[in-house]
C-alpha cells in the first residue's frame, strides 16, 4: 500500500488527504462499534468490562502496531519496530488515557491497583532493562534477542491467563443501554469494529507516512510520531467513546492492555523474528515511558482511586512535552 500511495503523494496530493480523511472516518464508526458490541458481551458473559478492554479491545486495537512492527522486523529496521512500540505507549497513555480521564474521571479498582498498573510499570522496566546498555542476554550490545523475545511472550500469555481468571468479574459501573442485542450480533459487531479499526489505521498510516517520507524525515521520527500516532489511533477512538459511554474500565483496560501487548506481544514477536537493536532509542524516549508509567500509580493515592481530570492533564502535558522534544531534535 505504501507505494501505491507514493505515487499518489507525487501525483495528487489531495487524494491522500482525503485518503487520511477517510481512514480516520473508518477508524471512528469502528471504535463505536466495537465498544457497544464489548460491552454487551462483558455483561452476558458475567466477565468485566476492564478484562474485555484487557484482552479483546486491546489485542483488536493493537493490530495496527502489530503489523508495523513485524513488517519492520522482517525487513530489519529495528527503529520502525522498537519507535513504533515506544511511540505508541507513550501516545496510549499520555494522549488516550490523558483525554479519557478529562471526559469523565477514571475508576481504578483494588485489582487494577494492585495488579495492572504495577504491571504497566513492570512492561516498560522489561523494556529497558532487557533492551538498553546490555540486554539479559546479549551482554556488550542494546539488542534485545529472541531469548529475551521468548520470555517476553511468555509473560503476556501468564497476564492474560491471570486477568481471565481474576475473581473481580464486575465493573462498578451501570449497565448498558445495548443489553437486547443477542451474544451473536455483538460478537459481529466486534469483528466488523476491529476490521474498521485496522483498515482504516492502515489506510490512515501509509498516507502519512508516504507524506513524511516525501518530507525528508527520518524513520526513527516517523515510527515515534507519525506511525506511533497513527497506529495508536485505534486505542484512542475507543477509548474516547468508551469514557463518554461511562465505560471507563473499558477505557483503562484498553490502555494498559494495549500497553502490555505492544511490549509483550509485538516487541517479543518481533525479537523472535529479527533481534531488535535498541540503538536508536535514547534515555529521553524511556524517561517519558517510564514517566507516564508512574504518574498513573501516583494519582490514585491522590484522587481516591481514580485517575482525575488533573491528572489526565499532567499527563496530556507530559506527552506535548516529549512530543516537542521530538520536534525540536529533528
Amino acid at each position: 500500500m505504501s507505494s501505491i500511495l507514493d505515487s499518489l503523494v507525487s501525483d495528487n496530493l489531495a487524494v491522500v488527504i482525503l485518503l487520511l480523511i477517510v481512514g480516520l472516518a473508518l477508524v471512528l464508526i469502528g471504535a463505536e462499534v466495537l465498544v457497544d458490541g464489548s460491552s454487551t458481551i462483558a455483561r452476558k458473559l458475567g466477565i468485566s468490562e476492564f478484562v474485555i478492554g484487557l484482552s479483546i479491545v486491546a489485542l483488536g486495537t493493537s493490530a495496527p502496531e502489530m503489523v508495523v512492527s513485524f513488517v519492520g522486523a522482517v525487513q530489519g529496521k529495528s527503529d520502525i519496530s522498537v519507535g513504533n512500540i515506544l511511540g505508541s505507549n507513550i501516545f496510549n497513555t499520555a494522549f488516550v488515557l490523558g483525554l479519557s480521564a478529562l471526559i469523565a474521571p477514571v475508576i481504578v479498582t483494588k485489582t487494577n491497583r494492585r495488579r495492572d498498573l504495577p504491571v504497566n510499570l513492570l512492561v516498560t522496566l522489561m523494556l529497558f532493562l532487557m533492551g538498553m546498555t546490555a540486554t539479559v542476554f546479549h551482554r556488550g550490545s542494546d539488542t534485545i534477542g529472541r531469548v529475551d523475545g521468548a520470555i517476553f511472550l511468555a509473560v503476556f500469555v501468564a497476564y492474560m491467563v491471570m486477568s481471565f481468571f481474576s475473581p473481580e468479574k464486575s465493573a462498578d459501573e451501570e449497565a448498558p443501554k445495548n443489553q437486547d442485542k443477542s451474544v451473536g450480533i455483538s460478537l459481529a459487531f466486534i469483528i466488523g469494529g476491529i476490521l474498521a479499526l485496522v483498515f482504516g489505521g492502515q489506510i490512515f498510516v501509509s498516507s502519512a507516512e508516504a507524506i513524511a517520507i516525501r518530507a525528508g524525515l527520518s524513520e526513527k521520527f516517523i515510527a515515534v510520531t507519525i506511525l506511533a500516532c497513527g497506529t495508536s489511533l485505534p486505542e484512542l477512538a475507543t477509548s474516547i467513546v468508551a469514557a463518554a459511554k461511562g465505560r471507563g474500565q473499558m477505557a483503562l483496560g484498553n490502555v494498559l492492555g494495549s500497553n502490555a501487548c505492544n511490549v509483550l506481544l509485538i516487541v517479543g514477536g518481533s525479537a523472535l523474528i529479527h533481534p531488535l537493536s535498541l540503538a536508536g532509542i535514547d534515555l529521553i524516549d524511556f524517561a517519558a515511558l517510564g514517566a507516564l508509567a508512574i504518574i498513573p500509580l501516583v494519582s490514585i493515592i491522590f484522587s481516591r482511586n481514580k485517575v482525575n481530570r488533573a491528572e489526565g492533564a499532567v499527563l496530556l502535558v507530559v506527552g506535548l512535552a516529549y512530543m516537542g522534544y521530538l520536534i525540536a531534535t529533528i
